[in-house]
């Protein structure tokens, strides 16, 4: 294992991210992470990540200093280089001329860190503070025109340090170095394939769960399909799935779950309409996040319900992955929430039952790769991602019916015409939005005041960033006659090029 330190940077993903494609396990924690947890994973090596501070304003993140007394080999990176430098009493300054954006680095000397690498490599930059000396012990591994320390280390230590991000794919070489710190510096060996983790997870569900039942949350998108794989592997019968048709699902999802997850494929689920109730509770709500809060409490309102009929559910399984939890809650470091997801954040105290989230660490491609260890159909691990609230958050404003009736048959419209276009499996969503506004248009020579759909196609990795997709104009051009000449109630349609950061994927 590889722990990650996060001091609140935009790329402490990527270095997550650059780590599992090594084969190497790795996990994301605060800063502050009790040094005793650390030494209790037995980690091979520890990278600190960047992040937004200066080290030496008073309210600087800094980890426990005795991170540098468990004798594992530390990385860190920008920030993270900066806190090694402070802790071992270097000096760290505001640099007189900034850098942002890409830069060459001249190796000086390659070390275990640039092995096997040129002696000048592009990178990329993005600091305001630089280090103006090195502590005792610590020399030059890199430098620039304007930073004389790009790169530093003690060797006895094996203490590393780059100003530069190597995570991102402005540094072309970036997975090289990770790779040299992974496998040189800390001695890992790229043994973390999806067999593995899913026999270490099936014998961990078996340990948690023993011979009590549990509860799973069966939406029938990918993440919620795999964990059904999984856990009916680790507890068999001992699984019951419960999908909810909450009145906020694609066109045709519950027949697509019978089919897929019947009793004849060995599972026990269990369909609830509770159409009504979720609408009930959502009429007149405009605000996402309201939103989004209601439909989870809902949801947990369903589960607890239908707990109740069954003997021993002692659990409650979802299909939890890492972008929703670093996306809802800052518990992975100083990073800003950027939005609440349903199925984060715990279960009320009321319930007596204990979350199991199998895939809670992993990212939206791990999770498939997981779902074809385990077998499931490339029709359920292909499917493009659908969210937890399903079109509670493609339905703009308030929800009616009626809206929601708009905005499914245009999303269906959407599918069918990427499907036919051949591009459904190499987008990462394609979908269509109800916007809150009403606009003037003309069908059969009379004048028309109706809603508008927004068409949103983006390519992804792992939702963490995302482009628009150029989608071709013949493509766009069904889609826009057929959503305004079958859905009724629309006579305008737009496509949304705003990539992510700075627009989410979803609208709301």
């Amino acid at each position: 294992m590889i722990i990650i330190l996060d001091f609140g940077s935009q790329y402490t993903q990527l270095i997550a991210r650059r780590v599992r494609e090594a084969n190497v396990y790795c996990e994301i924690h605060p800063y502050n992470y009790p040094v005793e947890r650390i030494r209790q994973s037995c980690p091979n090596g520890i990278i600190l990540s960047g992040g937004p501070s200066s080290i030496y304003d008073r309210r600087a993140p800094k980890p426990s200093p005795r991170i540098f007394d468990l004798g594992v080999p530390v990385l860190g990176i920008c920030y993270g280089l900066q806190v090694m430098v402070n802790h071992f009493s270097g000096v760290v300054e505001k640099s007189q001329k900034r850098e942002y954006g890409p830069a060459n680095i001249d190796v000086v000397y390659a070390g275990s860190l640039f092995e096997g690498l040129p002696a000048k490599l592009p990178v990329w930059m993005s600091h305001g503070d630089a280090v103006r000396v090195l502590p005792k012990g610590f020399f030059s591994l890199a430098q620039t025109d304007n930073a004389p320390y790009a790169a530093c280390a003690q060797m006895e230590s094996r203490f590393f340090g780059v100003q530069f991000h190597p995570e991102v794919h402005h540094t072309p070489l970036g997975k090289q170095i990770l790779s040299n710190f992974i496998f040189r510096v800390c001695g890992e060996r790229p043994e973390w394939t999806m067999a593995s983790f899913a026999k270490e997870q099936i014998k961990q569900i078996r340990a948690q769960v023993g011979e009590e039942r549990v509860l799973l949350a069966l939406s029938g998108g990918v993440d919620s399909s795999v964990a059904a794989a999984l856990l009916h592997k680790a507890v068999g019968k001992k699984l019951v799935c419960i999908f909810v048709n909450n009145g906020l699902l694609r066109a045709g999802e519950e027949k697509r779950i019978r089919q897929v997850f019947g009793r004849a494929q060995g599972y026990v689920t269990e369909i609830v309409d509770a159409r009504k109730p979720f609408l009930k509770k959502l009429k007149g709500v405009k605000d996402p996040e309201r939103k989004r809060k209601i439909i989870g409490h809902e949801f947990i309102a369903v589960f607890e319900a239908h707990a109740k009929k069954y003997k021993n559910i002692q659990f409650l399984a979802q299909g939890t992955l890492y972008p929703d939890v670093i996306e809802s809650v800052s518990v992975k470091g100083p990073s800003a929430v950027i939005k609440t997801h349903h199925n984060v954040g715990g279960l009320p105290k009321r319930m007596k039952m204990d979350l199991v989230e199998p895939l809670r660490f992993l990212f939206k491609d791990e999770v498939r790769a997981l779902g074809k260890e385990l077998g499931l159909p490339e029709e359920i691990l292909l499917r493009q991602p659908f969210p937890g609230p399903g079109l509670a958050v493609r339905t703009l404003g308030e929800i009616t019916e009626n809206k929601l009736r708009m905005v499914r048959e245009a999303d269906l419209i959407v599918e069918e015409e990427v499907r036919a276009a051949g591009l459904y499996h190499n987008l990462w969503q394609a979908f269509a939005v109800l916007l809150p506004v009403n606009s003037v248009g003309v069908m059969g020579d009379e004048r028309t005041y109706e809603n508008a759909i927004a068409v949103r196609a983006v390519n992804s990795v792992d939702a963490m960033t995302a482009d628009w997709a150029r989608l071709p104009a013949e493509a766009l051009a069904r889609m826009s006659s057929r959503i305004i000449n079958e859905v009724k109630g629309i006579n305008r349609v737009v496509y949304d090029i705003s990539s992510k950061p700075p627009a989410t994927i979803e609208w709301e």
